[in-house]
């Protein structure tokens, strides 16, 4: 496994080392709903050639009460103006991970 994808794995399972973005269809959602999408996010691991075709781990979707959820990782740079000019180095990089309703993409 390449070294971005180490860092999005760590990252996305404990939300530690970057930030978490929901979208306001999200963001309206039951708070015990909003908890178990973020469960969900933490523990994603069905990675595939259609969803991960550049083995980074940077995105997943899953369905929830009769809902479809994505979930992307974007890297940036430190002042998050830009996109990062090297992911693979945490100093570097500032991941954000941004959780969404399908229907709102």
């Amino acid at each position: 496994m390449n070294k971005i994808a180490v860092l999005n794995d760590a990252f996305r399972s404990t939300f530690r080392g970057g930030k978490v973005m929901v979208s306001s269809g999200v963001d309206e959602l039951p708070d015990c709903v909003k908890a178990e999408a973020l469960l969900r996010v933490a523990s994603f691991s069905d990675f595939t050639a259609d969803n991960d075709p550049h083995d980074e781990h940077d995105f997943g979707s899953f369905d929830l009460v009769g809902r479809k959820f994505f979930w992307k990782i974007d890297c940036y740079d430190q002042e998050m103006q830009y996109g990062s000019e090297d992911p693979s180095d945490p100093k570097r990089t500032t991941r954000v991970l941004t959780l969404m309703l399908a229907s709102e993409y």
